[in-house]
């Protein structure tokens, strides 16, 4: 794929709005990226790209700042949702606590934590789906922090943990916290017990974290009861859960919401959130991914 000069000075651009944004050094922001320090150094420099780096490079960093090659961009609603876990991290951050917001799939609490993310100073994501070890989830932390994730195991987790105390007010979402494995559930409440009052924790999932955190508890599995107590006792959710017409109703604001922010032909709302609205066969809504294959194949007509 070839990408433009344009599409290159607007990564670099929103590279920078996000090293504004992150309280560490420029060769730790550097690490967070994939970007050689000094590759970095030159490129904040220069402010120009200048060939330092790849359109591969370019092309993932875009990626992840909603930087697009083509006019294609995913427009943020602030739906119930979204002003919901905004309002949960912002008192977490600010006030170094824990929360655990579980609620149904495909209602946008992915994309919100990805936004505060990149929008939010000193604020790290993990996808706890992509590091479900114990291993991997200190090489992920690690990496969003921009720690060196390479080297002795009980030397990366203590990089993390004086990285957290360091940072002003740093703040971890834990994004499918469910798919966590046991010993990797078990750091969390390490690594909050070093950092407490200096660090905030944001725990996101569904139906499957709510089972993980039951189950321990009910079993008495070391560090459950503690752990959920530290994530402040209760789950956090917006969805209606005993009302069906009042779920009904919340979803299709919630899609509505999210199309008008995402296609100028206002006309087609009201027949896509229809189609949106149908259930499946165990009587399930379709949520926010069903919203966007069908803008894509409308715009695609």
């Amino acid at each position: 794929m070839n990408i433009t000069n344009e599409f290159r000075q607007e990564v670099i651009a929103a590279l920078m709005e996000q090293r504004a944004r992150y309280g560490g050094s420029d060769a730790s922001f550097a690490k967070t990226w994939s970007i050689n320090p000094s590759v970095f150094s030159r490129l904040k420099k220069s402010g120009a790209d200048k060939g330092l780096l790849k359109d591969i490079q370019y092309l993932q960093i875009g990626r992840e700042l909603n930087v697009s090659p083509t006019s294609s961009v995913w427009n943020i609603a602030r739906t119930e949702v979204f002003e919901a876990i905004s309002n949960d991290v912002a008192f977490c951050q600010q006030n170094a606590k824990a929360m655990i917001f579980v609620d149904e799939c495909e209602i946008g609490k992915t994309v919100a934590a990805k936004y505060l993310s990149k929008s939010l100073k000193n604020c790290f994501y993990v996808d706890c789906s992509q590091s479900k070890t114990k291993n991997l989830f200190i090489r992920a932390l690690a990496l969003a922090l921009g720690v060196d994730p390479v080297g002795k195991y009980a030397e990366i987790k203590a990089n993390i943990k004086y990285y957290l105390t360091v940072l002003e007010n740093p703040i971890i979402l834990l994004d499918e916290g469910g798919d966590l494995e046991y010993p990797a559930f078990l750091e969390i409440k390490e690594f909050w017990n070093a950092t407490d009052g200096y660090c905030g924790w944001y725990m996101i999932g569904a139906d499957g974290l709510r089972a993980k955190w039951e189950r321990g508890i009910s079993a008495h599995k070391v560090g459950y009861r503690e752990l959920f107590s530290r994530f402040s006792g209760k789950y956090m959710s917006v969805v209606p859960a005993n009302d069906r017409s009042a779920k009904d109703a919340f979803y299709k604001k919630l899609i509505t919401a999210v199309l008008e922010v995402n296609t100028s032909d206002k006309a087609a709302i009201p027949a896509l959130v229809k189609k949106c609205m149908a259930t499946d066969a165990n009587g399930q809504l379709a949520g926010l991914r069903r919203a966007h294959t069908l803008l894509t194949l409308k715009t695609a007509e």
